[in-house]
Formats: structure tokens, C-alpha cells, sequence
């Protein structure tokens, strides 16, 4: 009886070793794993969430909201929900890049703003554009507004949702 408990014994903290070593194993994967992507990721579902997220915390009469979704340093993608049009807009140092996820609204971009007043140091804001360039926009459309040049977005439904970009010009 004492050899049967014994090698049970025995044969339990071998299991239990093998098992441990696997574990350790596989957790040094996954951690070599995560530090061999480092880039940011955020599922369908996770857009889904945060947009309802946004919807839901949107005041009845607020007209814009941002919130990142991922981040690499100053490099941030966001989710941007426009129930009303916004001022046209000039980025003097950064390229817009943006993905319609809904909905559906104007793009104008080019030409000249009237009345451009510097917001910050990203920022310059107008009262119009003159001489733009006009698109409609809906889901899955895809802009890229070279820095500089002047923009606006306008809103022909209930909200026109992007997932929008800042990258920095080329220099």
C-alpha cells in the first residue's frame, strides 16, 4: 500500500510540474507575442461599444463628440460623431485621414475659408469655404485632406460617424 501511495505520489507532482511548466510556457508566448505586436487594436465590437458609449453620453443639444479609440504616442485614432455641422477647418501640420462608419453627410475640401482665425496651433477656423470642391458621404467612404488644405463636413441625416486620424505632414 505504501509503494501505490508513494507513486501516486510521485506521479501527482510530476502532473503537477508538467502542468505548471506549460502554463510558464504558455504565458512566455503570449507575453513574446504582445511585445512582437505592438501596435493598437480595437475589435468591431469594441467600435460598437464606445459608440454607443458615445451616443448615450451626447447632451440632446451638443453637435460634436471625439474619443480615441486607439493610440500610438501623439498618433491617435478616434471615433468623431457630428450631429451638426461643425465651423470649417484648416490642419497647417497634419493630413486628415477618416473612414465613414455611418451615416451620412457633405464633405467640402479645397478652395478658400473666409474669416480664418487661428483656434491652436492645429487649428485654424472660418466662417465658410469658397471655391471647394463638394462629395456626398456615406459608410465606408474614405478621405485624406492634405494638411493645409481647408475643410467641412456637413450632416444630411442624424449624425455622420468617423473614425478619424491626424497624421503628422511630411516633412
Amino acid at each position: 500500500m505504501k509503494t501505490m501511495a508513494r507513486a501516486f505520489t510521485i506521479g501527482a507532482t510530476l502532473l503537477v510540474l508538467a502542468v505548471s511548466s506549460n502554463i510558464a510556457s504558455a504565458s512566455a508566448q503570449v507575453s513574446r507575442a504582445q511585445a512582437a505586436d505592438p501596435s493598437g487594436f480595437a475589435s468591431g465590437a469594441d467600435v460598437q461599444a464606445q459608440l454607443r458609449q458615445m451616443l448615450a453620453a451626447m447632451k440632446s443639444d451638443q453637435g460634436f463628440m471625439w474619443r480615441p479609440l486607439v493610440r500610438d504616442g501623439a498618433t491617435v485614432a478616434a471615433i468623431e460623431i457630428w450631429k451638426k455641422p461643425g465651423r470649417p477647418a484648416v490642419h497647417p501640420a497634419e493630413a486628415e485621414y477618416a473612414i465613414v462608419l455611418e451615416g451620412s453627410g457633405t464633405l467640402v475640401s479645397g478652395g478658400a475659408m473666409t474669416d480664418p482665425k487661428v483656434s491652436n496651433a492645429n487649428l485654424v477656423e472660418g466662417s465658410r469655404i469658397e471655391g471647394g470642391a463638394t462629395r456626398p458621404l456615406g459608410p465606408g467612404d474614405v478621405i485624406l485632406i492634405p494638411a493645409g488644405v481647408p475643410h467641412w463636413f456637413g450632416i444630411t441625416g442624424d449624425r455622420l460617424v468617423l473614425l478619424g486620424i491626424k497624421l503628422p505632414s511630411a516633412k
